[in-house]
């Protein structure tokens, strides 16, 4: 081995921090070993000293303000797992100001703060590492970064919420209602006491953001992307995915439109066709399937959260952070490249859709609803019917659907409107975009 010991700092002693923490120290001798690099933790810092630990640490090493890390000049590299954005964006940013390379995990951090991070990053030429924030245990970030550079990025479709993913799994395997998927979820400890960032597609949009600025290259918000959740699906609509040989998943979508220059960024529930590998991934798993121009559709998969495969990909990039610190010169921190791109406003994108009526089953109710997406320009593929036996919606009602053709987003919205004067049409239809995931992007 060469040189002198890097000194570490690590900020956040949770869930992920502790996962990190005992895996430097279990594989301690392995690391120095492949890396050829000595290293050694040198400080701590935590929210509360007097908190009892799931782990053994000399308390020696805590303190209670993460300033520490960055005042010492002896640490080398300081790791970021507090949570939260703020205070974290604080750490993070004095970090960089003093020529600390950062390693984080912190998605809500890099979706609200990553452009100006990433900027400081450059400016400083201080590397920020963020592996750990999206996928978990996948590499999907240094592969954008590196394997996959050659590529113009056309479209990246994925599966990157592990709580959601195992709620929508449990609805359609065991047949079970979103509420009772959701407390099984909670039980086995794969949800939060509050899951609302969960379900409500918000942490999956935060990785999306990421994932977006890194294959882009160009900053993008919270405001440009359009969000729904995963509560407001039913045991109905799994049922008729089934039969017209679909699944339902969260999906990510960013894709990139070459003629407009512009990225369209959404999570939604979305219909996803069985014969893709998207929809047969189950449980807490994660996928991420990345269509480049060179190597056409390549899927990222493996376990998307949890505190052994998230301190994985936090120990990738400190390993990495390590022997970029002995040659600073090649960093591989993030580079913001590009110009701000545009993003094609949601109204415009375009999808295959699927739509549920609840309706009065009386003669001439699809003649009604045809006629009404017919004004809008909005063609039919195929319907479905079922009749409702009594409970929820009562007797004499059915669930109607329509499966529509490729058409903006803004123009369904406007007809589906257009149908809420007709008293014999529940105003609340639903809706889902049909992913067509094997075409070319």
């Amino acid at each position: 081995m060469t040189g002198e010991t890097l000194q570490i700092g690590l900020a956040g002693l949770g869930t992920v921090g502790t996962g990190v923490y005992e895996t430097l120290c279990r594989n301690h001798d392995l690391l120095e070993a492949r890396t050829q690099i000595p290293f050694a933790v040198k400080r701590v810092a935590v929210r509360s000293l007097a908190r009892k630990r799931d782990v053994e640490i000399d308390p020696a090493l805590l303190t209670d303000n993460w300033q520490e890390l960055v005042d010492d000049p002896e640490i080398d590299i300081i790791i970021e797992l507090i949570g939260g954005t703020e205070e974290a964006y604080r750490l993070v940013k004095a970090a960089l100001l003093a020529h600390k390379p950062v390693v984080t995990g912190n998605k809500a951090l890099l979706a609200e703060f990553g452009s100006e991070l990433f900027q400081l990053s450059a400016e400083t030429t201080t590397p920020l590492y963020f592996e750990a924030s999206c996928g978990g245990g996948i590499p999907i970030i240094q592969s954008l970064q590196n394997s996959l550079v050659c590529n113009y990025v056309r479209r990246i479709t994925g599966i990157i919420n592990g709580t959601s993913n195992y709620i929508l799994s449990s609805m359609e395997r065991k047949g079970m209602t979103y509420e009772d998927a959701l407390a099984a979820a909670q039980r086995k400890g794969y949800a939060e006491a509050d899951p609302t960032l969960d379900v409500n597609g918000w942490d999956a949009a935060h990785k999306a953001l990421i994932l977006a600025m890194l294959a882009y290259g160009t900053p993008v918000s919270t405001e440009n992307i359009s969000v729904y959740g995963i509560d407001r699906i039913t045991a109905t609509d799994f049922r008729f995915a089934k039969e017209l040989g679909y699944n339902i998943k969260l999906l990510v979508v960013i894709r990139h439109h070459a003629d407009k220059d512009a990225l369209e960024l959404r999570v939604q529930p979305s219909f996803v066709s069985r014969k893709h590998l998207l929809s047969s991934v189950y449980g807490v798993f994660n996928a991420i399937a990345v269509h480049g121009d060179i190597v056409g559709e390549t899927i990222f998969y493996g376990r998307g959260a949890g505190k052994n495969p998230t301190a994985s990909a936090v120990i990738g990039d400190v390993m990495l952070a390590m022997r970029e610190c002995r040659h600073p010169e090649n960093h591989s921190g993030f580079h913001p490249y590009t110009k701000r791109l545009k993003v094609l406003p949601q109204e415009e994108t375009v999808t295959p859709y699927y739509v549920r009526f609840l309706v009065q089953d009386r003669p001439g109710v699809i003649a009604v609803i045809a006629a009404e997406l017919a004004k809008y320009d909005i063609g039919i593929s195929g319907t479905m019917s079922s009749p409702r036996k009594g409970g929820d919606g009562g007797e004499g009602t059915c669930d109607l659907v329509f499966l529509l053709h490729a058409c903006p987003w803004g123009k369904l919205c406007e007809a589906l409107r257009a149908l809420h004067v007709h008293e014999s049409i529940n105003p609340h239809p639903a809706v889902f975009r049909i992913e067509t995931l094997n075409e070319e992007a």
